[in-house]
Order: structure tokens, then C-alpha cells, then sequence
């Protein structure tokens, strides 16, 4: 724990009676729950199911809030039909600085307004481009991998799904470009777990805020230029993004819409191919039916048309987000009093949904700690028990606006990787990783790779 003092005491902690109504407590003096749930989020939140049931007073992140650890919360709290909630209070006190205005900050009229002016940017024309531009970048770096036989996969991918992140949003392909774009990335998303924020004191906090003003000078320079012109780059599609009313984004509104996209991108793909690629090492059968799969689809190279075709492979990934979901809680804030299930949740209560949790319930998959991919296969269909069971990418109007690119980008990395090279790490090892504040290896997973042809 790197501080003890945090912008989220700029909203109004509840006062300790205003909950009293709900079993829990405020775990220790000063921290509350913090520590816990930063180490283990899972851990967290099985043990506070088991001691307290799914509806739970706990105190993290120094705020007093009601814990919702089931299928049924996830529904309720994601989907919210009757209002109840704000996505940009839950999140702003640890989002807000950092990526502000981004559209998983936004709520209501104004959410559905910007959500809706980005959505021809995802759309397949516009996907089938970025693939293209993808596959441009990919295959040498495969290449490279494999020359070099033995490398730590986490940061390396990590590098990877940057420059592709640099080329298709804001078509930067220097490497000095990437590389300084790189570094404020890295600073800005490092900064999200500080607890610490207050500047100077907080270094790890003011290197991030100083990484998102490197960023977005870096991105309002190139705005004029793209106003007019006819770039494929998601920054040239933004800037000529606009309403039924001939209406714009601001130059402001797109340096935040695009720096939150990029972190919502960049990260959740790299923890999932992460997560994808040791799990195809300890299950070397899964590795042989995705490289049988890859030697029949996307040849020459992957295109729009292939992406249906690899079920498989979805079955794989959905599973990897299953058991290490990138975003391991959801935050929201009651906006008026409501109720669920018969507790009355007082407006102005933080609420935390958690899809670590539920994605492991044995109430809705066989073996819920097991790496299984065919429990998504049409034959068994698990997620479907309940629409809210597995919610990696949220749910409801805020439903991840990228999760067709992320899936997209996942299968360009995985079917040339899986045709040129046999996956493996040493004998016995297994994966050391953290949940927080997004799943990634401790240890960067040293991965070995033989070629698939001698």
C-alpha cells in the first residue's frame, strides 16, 4: 500500500449507521478491507460471501459500500432499468483524475449521446481495417519471438499490443513515437492503483497525471490534421465523428474519449492473451486443437470474414476471461434509495458488483476452478444459466463499446503465434499473478517457444 490518502475522500464517506442494516463490518482501523481486497480480490470476495452472505456491508478504498457478489446483483446493479445507479460516481473517485470523462465515467442521456457518435468506429467496416493494420504489425513480431526462443511473454505482448494500440488509434508508427508514447501509457495505467494522490507526495500519482498530459498534447497536436481528412486511424474517425445535427466532439472530449479507449484496449488484450497463452501451456491438448484450427483458417493472413469461423478459439478466450476477468470488480453509486432483494440500499451508497466471484460459482459451472473451454461450446452452453453469470465485459448500457476489437485482436495474435511456434514453460511452473488492478503474471511468464516446422 503505497499511501494512505486518496481522492476518494473527496466524496462523503457513509456514516457507519447508515448501513448498520446489513451484516459486515469495517475491517481494520484506517484501511478497512483495502489490503485484503488489493491482495486477493477473489479471496476477498469469497470470504466475504461465505462470513456475510451476498449482501454485504464492507469498507475499501476508504468508502463504506454494499457488496453484491451474485449473478443476480450483476443483473441487477449492470442492467439497471429503474435508474438506480451512476457508473461515473462509482468510478470517478479512482478513474476520474486519470481518465477523465471517458466514456465508462459518463451516465445516462450524456452516455448514450457519446456512446452512440463512437459506435461507427467499431463497427466492421471500420474493424476489418484495424485488422488489416494489425496483420501488418503481428507477423513480424512472431517472427521475432520465435528467433528468439525464450522471453518473458507478459511484457512482450505487452510491447506488442501497444504499437498496434499507437498505429490503429492515433497512427503512430515511429519508434521513438511509440516509445514515448509507451512510457506515459505505462505511467498513466500504473498510476490507477495509487492509493497515495496527492502530488508530489503520491510520485507514483503525479508520474501518471504527468504521463496523460504528455499523451494528450501528443494528441490534440494531430487533431487539426485529421478534422478533414480521410484517415482509417481511430483518432481521424472521432474527429469526424457527428451527429444528426451536424454536431462535433470537442478537441477536449476527443483527447479523453481516445485516452480511455486506449487503456480499456491496450490492457484488457494483453491480460487476456496473457492468461490465453499460459493456459495453452498447461493444457497442451488446447494448444494442439487451436493450431489444427489455425492451419485451415486466415491464411494467407486473418481477414474480417475468417473471424466466425474460429469458434474455438472463443471458447478458449471466453473461458481465460472467466477465470481472470481484467476488471475484477464493478463499481457503481445509488443515485436514490432502492432496494434489492429485500435490503434497502440508501442513495449515495457506493455498490460493488464482482465478476471474480460469480465467474467461479459452482451454482453456475461445472468445476468453477477448472480450465474448461467446451463449457461454452453450443452442447453445454453454461453462460447461458444466467445472462449475468459471466460479465467480463460488463453489462447493460455500459456494455464494453470495444469488445468485438479486443476479440479481434486476440485471435490476430493467437493464430500466427500458434502456427509458427510450440508453446511451453519449465517443468512444474506455474503462473504467479495479481488480480489488481488488472490480471497480469508477478513474474512476466517466461514462456519457451520451438518452432512448429524444422
Amino acid at each position: 500500500m503505497r499511501g494512505l490518502l486518496s481522492n476518494y475522500t473527496r466524496q462523503r464517506n457513509l456514516p457507519a449507521s447508515a448501513l448498520s442494516h446489513i451484516p459486515g463490518n469495517d475491517g481494520r482501523f484506517l484501511v478497512g478491507h483495502s489490503l485484503d481486497f488489493l491482495a486477493d480480490p477473489l479471496g476477498f470476495a469469497r470470504k466475504t460471501l461465505a462470513e456475510h452472505g451476498p449482501i454485504s456491508r464492507t469498507n475499501f478504498l476508504f468508502q463504506r459500500r454494499i457488496s453484491l457478489i451474485s449473478a443476480e446483483a450483476n443483473e441487477f446493479v449492470l442492467l439497471d432499468r429503474a435508474g438506480n445507479f451512476s457508473a461515473y460516481l462509482g468510478w470517478e473517485p479512482v478513474l476520474g483524475s486519470l481518465f477523465p470523462r471517458g466514456l465508462m465515467l459518463r451516465d445516462g442521456d450524456d452516455h448514450r449521446y457519446h456512446r452512440r457518435l463512437m459506435q461507427p468506429a467499431f463497427r466492421k467496416e471500420a474493424l476489418a481495417g484495424y485488422l488489416a493494420r494489425m496483420n501488418r504489425l503481428i507477423g513480424p513480431v512472431v517472427s521475432d519471438w520465435l528467433a528468439r526462443r525464450q522471453l518473458k511473454f507478459y511484457p512482450s505482448v505487452k510491447r506488442l499490443t501497444l504499437e498496434i494500440a499507437a498505429d490503429i488509434f492515433l497512427d503512430v508508427q515511429l519508434k521513438s513515437e511509440i516509445d514515448q508514447v509507451g512510457q506515459a501509457f505505462f505511467d498513466l495505467v500504473e498510476a490507477s492503483n495509487a492509493i497515495n494522490r496527492i502530488p508530489v507526495i503520491g510520485r507514483l500519482f503525479e508520474r501518471g497525471l504527468a504521463g496523460r498530459r504528455r499523451l494528450a498534447s501528443l494528441i490534440e497536436q494531430r487533431i487539426p490534421s485529421r478534422r478533414d481528412g480521410e484517415g482509417t486511424d481511430l483518432l481521424s474517425q472521432l474527429c469526424r465523428a457527428q451527429d444528426e445535427n451536424g454536431q462535433r466532439y470537442s478537441d477536449t472530449e476527443i483527447v479523453d474519449h481516445l485516452i480511455f479507449l486506449m487503456m480499456a484496449a491496450h490492457d484488457t488484450t494483453t491480460s487476456a492473451l496473457t492468461t490465453i497463452v499460459y493456459a495453452l501451456t498447461q493444457h497442451p491438448q488446447w494448444q494442439e486443437r487451436l493450431r489444427t484450427l489455425a492451419g485451415s483458417v486466415g491464411l494467407p493472413e486473418l481477414v474480417h470474414e475468417d473471424l466466425g469461423k474460429l469458434e474455438e478459439i472463443d471458447w478458449v478466450l471466453r473461458e481465460s476471461l472467466r477465470l481472470y476477468p481484467p476488471l475484477t470488480i464493478i463499481q457503481r453509486t445509488a443515485v436514490k434509495d432502492c432496494e434489492f432483494q429485500g435490503v434497502h440500499i440508501p442513495a449515495g451508497t457506493p455498490v460493488t458488483v464482482y465478476p471474480v466471484a460469480t465467474q467461479r460459482m459452482a451454482q453456475w459451472w461445472t468445476d468453477p476452478d477448472t480450465f474448461d473451454p467446451e463449457r461454452f461450446s453450443p452442447a453445454r452452453a453454461e453462460h447461458r444459466r444466467h445472462a449475468f453469470a459471466w460479465a467480463p465485459f460488463g453489462g447493460g448500457a455500459h456494455m464494453c463499446l470495444g469488445l468485438h476489437f479486443a476479440e479481434m485482436q486476440v485471435k490476430a495474435v493467437l493464430l500466427p503465434l500458434l502456427r509458427a511456434a510450440k508453446l511451453s514453460v519449465a517443468p512444474g511452473y506455474q503462473m504467479p499473478y495479481q488480480l489488481a488492478p488488472i490480471v497480469r503474471p508477478r513474474d512476466g511468464l517466461p514462456l519457451r517457444l520451438s518452432p512448429t516446422q524444422s
